[in-house]
């Protein structure tokens, strides 16, 4: 599936899963809206927390059209699942906004590491959420963030069980890709970042980790929702957790080698 056509079944209420190893290739992001009055804030905060929060496309106010990531793509209604955030609560979850008014809305796509499994996949790195076809695990942890203004808290992160010898290669491949997330930020006991029941996720689904293999753990796009929880913002809008983005653009378009 191209992701034109991906986005188009979105847009027609006819695609409602995680987009894990979906359209592989091509680069897929998280979303993140709120009213204008809060995006300057907002745009600070991402470059202050680049790890969870690489910015890749800003789109309005005043429109929701997609320029860089696919161009002509309206954000209203290309994700396969949407939710609606007041006062840091999920309030509804739709699949289209286009009754939503987003006039006064900026849009920010930000990185996923959805982008660079591929490249994990293609170094003989087994992702076991994409073979059990499940949404990958995401944590809460208690890696603070740079604050500025009202955004403000700590980083949420996704796992990836990893066989131990391959944890180095697997540190390596992602650190090629800074925009999507990039090298992990903490690998084995999830303790030390503040998880302590690594088999119930706050977000996604947990998979086995076998005794050959450590919990791998990434920065997540996710982290925004955990920030607009504790900031308790009057309105946001945010993808559904793995229910991504899918863009036009190629992963290998984000990998520091080809730049």
């Amino acid at each position: 599936m191209k992701p034109a056509e991906l986005r188009a079944l979105a847009a027609a209420g006819d695609f409602d899963r995680p987009t894990a190893g979906c359209c592989p290739g091509y680069v897929q992001a998280n979303l993140a809206a709120f009213p204008s009055k809060y995006a300057a804030d907002f745009k600070e905060f991402c470059r202050l927390n680049p790890k969870p929060c690489p910015l890749l496309e800003v789109i309005g106010p005043g429109s929701s059209i997609s320029k860089i990531l696919a161009p002509g793509a309206d954000m209203r209604n290309v994700i396969p699942r949407y939710q609606i955030w007041r006062e840091g609560c999920i309030i509804d979850t739709l699949q289209s906004l286009e009754n939503f008014d987003t006039r006064d809305f900026v849009f920010f796509l930000l990185g996923c590491s959805f982008s660079f499994e591929e490249a994990l996949l293609k170094a003989g790195i087994p992702l076991r959420h994409i073979e059990q076809q499940k949404n990958v695990a995401m944590y809460r942890t208690n890696i603070p963030l740079n604050p500025i203004g009202i955004f403000h808290g700590t980083m949420v992160v996704s796992m990836r069980p990893i066989p131990k010898h391959q944890v180095e290669e697997a540190v390596a491949i992602t650190g090629n890709y800074p925009d999507v997330h990039g090298a992990p930020v903490h690998i084995n006991d999830p303790t030390a970042i503040g998880i302590h029941a690594i088999e119930k996720p706050n977000y996604g689904e947990f998979v086995e980790i076998k005794k050959n293999e450590v919990p791998v753990f990434w920065a997540c796009g996710v982290t925004p929702q955990n920030v607009v929880r504790q900031a308790k913002l009057s309105l946001a809008v945010s993808h559904a957790p793995g229910f991504m983005f899918v863009s036009d653009l190629k992963n290998s378009s984000y990998a520091v080698s080809q730049r």
